[in-house]
């Protein structure tokens, strides 16, 4: 991401020292002036990069805007010059678009009455079924016990593969027969949870295409049924202005309060991250790095801008 970008901001002169992390920390009375002309050229290039990667056109003009707020008119301390303070303001303003409504799931499952339920939407293929096994690896290695529960009866092939996530976890499973009624599976995870005080339960569900009617109808009633305290969309980095209109369905549809992105560490991109956490102003929770079960990681904005901005990536 930021290809062009990086090679106007990381072209410059080796830096004696390495700069602060605010565009406010090289702002001064004397100096270099930013000039419109300057920063009109980097937002341009900015935009396309974006566009290129992915993002929407709003989250894109709202970047913008923040970086124009930041340096319009604005003089840089001598020592600097103003490519480093329009690199600050460009990551500061990202980062205050990723910051938005930042949520801490382990918190909230210990705040909440036991057994939490936690119910999992999203498209096949988006890796939703591992990524609800590493959410078990998690709560396990917090000392929690959970229940995963098989709601998935539309294909006999993810009844399976939540089986063998369960057996190699050593967590309970509640499942019936493919075709069976997925509310009524969700229904009786939850009671077994109640009955054996476990503490969390973790629903799969179908993901056929989101336009599927009868798919929201499914999603609706198990919603309707157990009640979850938490919904989290599960997406895939890769699938670009795809994933940002699946999880835009399924919060219009079912609600969502959470999303896991998989596959960021295949996604050069990147602009998922950014487009999801503005197009449905919900928080991204989790980011899903590899196939292991410890390959997932709390989601964190300041990790995730220096990502995007990795100096081994401009050429």
């Amino acid at each position: 991401m930021f290809e062009s970008l990086k090679k106007k901001l990381f072209g410059w002169k080796k830096k004696a020292t390495e700069l602060p992390e605010s565009p406010e920390a090289i702002i001064g009375d004397s100096g270099r002036k930013i000039s419109e002309n300057m920063l009109d050229e980097i937002l341009w290039d900015l935009e396309i990069d974006l566009l290129e990667s992915d993002v929407a056109l709003p989250v894109v003009e709202e970047i913008k805007k923040g970086v124009r707020d930041n340096l319009l008119g604005k003089k840089v301390e001598r020592g600097y010059a103003p490519e480093d303070a329009i690199e600050l303001a460009l990551k500061s303003s990202i980062e205050n678009v990723l910051k938005k409504n930042e949520f801490d799931f382990d918190q909230f499952i210990a705040s909440r009455q036991k057994p939490v339920v936690i119910m999992f939407v999203g498209i096949n293929g988006t890796g939703k079924t591992t990524a609800i096994a590493k959410i078990a690896h998690r709560l396990q290695k917090n000392g929690m016990s959970c229940v995963l529960a098989a709601s998935d009866t539309f294909r006999a092939g993810a009844i399976e593969q939540l089986s063998v996530h369960a057996e190699r976890l050593n967590c309970k499973i509640v499942k019936h027969k493919p075709g069976s009624d997925p509310a009524a599976v969700a229904f009786d995870a939850v009671e077994h949870a109640k009955a054996r005080k476990k503490d969390v339960v973790l629903i799969d569900t179908a993901g056929r295409m989101q336009t599927n009617v009868n798919l929201m109808d499914e999603m609706k009633k198990i919603k309707r049924v157990v009640k979850p305290d938490l919904v989290v969309f599960v997406g895939d980095a890769l699938a670009g202005n795809d994933a940002i209109e699946q999880a835009a369905t399924f919060d219009k549809e079912v609600g969502i309060d959470a999303v896991i992105l998989t596959k960021i560490d295949a996604d050069a991109k990147g602009g998922a991250a950014l487009s999801i956490a503005h197009a449905v102003n919900k928080p991204i929770a989790f980011l899903s790095t590899g196939q292991g079960y410890d390959d997932f990681i709390k989601f964190d904005s300041k990790w995730m801008v220096e990502r995007l901005f990795s100096k081994e990536t401009a050429s």
